[in-house]
């Protein structure tokens, strides 16, 4: 079942976490009042003057890969890869790899299941945080179990928008928070496996049509059948719209059949002024 599901959910209660980060490594591929990302009235997206993605045909669609190795983040074209193609010279011109605007922003490197990063509803600060998830992967083997904050590796994620923000012309990062649902889940011992990743898959196509969902990832399951998936959105809204459809209707209905228990809860991420930390905290806090 996908982790975007937006029925009744499960709330645990913490005290915010607020982080700052480090530097981005590109080698390796306090409650107060906050700022909801901005409405597309207030501050439209501005369509990119270059499209800045490779091709998905050009990415892996290994499960590992993109969910382990943050493989998707090899889609990002830099400003620094821009400005060589710009000095090839005739002879090479049909060498230029093929573009898009479709991020991989999932495991699943299939069409239907993308992020249109030019879409006018996504504002910038929603797109720029789209590409930096690119590079989110976890950093503990148990991230089934152990805290969310210290299972993923937030700090690069946090590090990679800074350097986008840099790149981005005209513009500075200012407090922005997002809609981020986890899911914990523990099979039952006999899972239809087909039946699962049909039922997952599906629902996240479904969700992508939102256009609001910036990333989606899940792990593997573990020794004793759990896994932790999670889902970041643009807003609470579009999480809301995204699963409104037939195929979130037949996962919530098939909880019951595939989980032995499941848990749903729904956060508030803020990426703090300048892109310098974050908080997180529940929701409802």
């Amino acid at each position: 079942m996908a982790a975007c599901l937006t029925s009744e959910m499960l709330q645990k209660s913490h005290s915010p976490i607020i982080a700052k980060s480090p530097p981005f490594k590109t080698a390796s591929v306090t409650i107060t009042e906050v700022t909801t990302p901005p409405s597309p009235e207030a501050n439209p997206a501005p369509r990119p003057q270059r499209q800045i993605l490779r091709d998905p045909a050009s990415i892996t669609t290994e499960f590992d890969e993109l969910r382990f190795n943050a493989a998707a983040y090899t889609q990002l074209i830099r400003r620094q890869d821009q400005n060589l193609s710009v000095h090839k010279i005739p002879d090479q011109e049909n060498e230029r790899e093929e573009t898009s605007c479709l991020l991989i922003s999932s495991p699943y490197n299939l069409p239907g299941h993308y992020l249109d990063i030019t879409s006018p509803a996504l504002p910038t600060s929603s797109r720029l945080f789209a590409l930096a998830l690119t590079a989110l992967k976890p950093i503990v083997e148990t991230y089934a179990t152990t805290s969310y904050t210290s299972a993923l590796n937030l700090d690069d994620v946090l590090s990679l928008l800074r350097d986008l923000v840099r790149e981005e012309e005209e513009f500075k990062w200012k407090e922005t928070s997002f809609y981020v649902v986890t899911f914990r889940s523990k099979l039952k011992e006999s899972v239809d496996n087909d039946s699962l990743y049909k039922l997952d898959a599906e629902s996240h196509r479904e969700a992508c049509e939102s256009g609001g969902l910036l990333k989606y990832w899940f792990g593997k399951t573990d020794g004793e059948r759990r896994n932790l998936a999670t889902c970041f959105w643009h807003s609470r809204e579009d999480a809301y719209k995204g699963g409104l459809g037939p195929w979130h209707r037949k996962a919530r209905a098939a909880g019951r059949e595939l989980y032995e228990s499941i848990i749903f809860t729904t956060h508030r991420f803020t990426v703090l002024d300048g892109a310098e930390g974050y908080r997180f905290e529940d929701w409802n806090a």
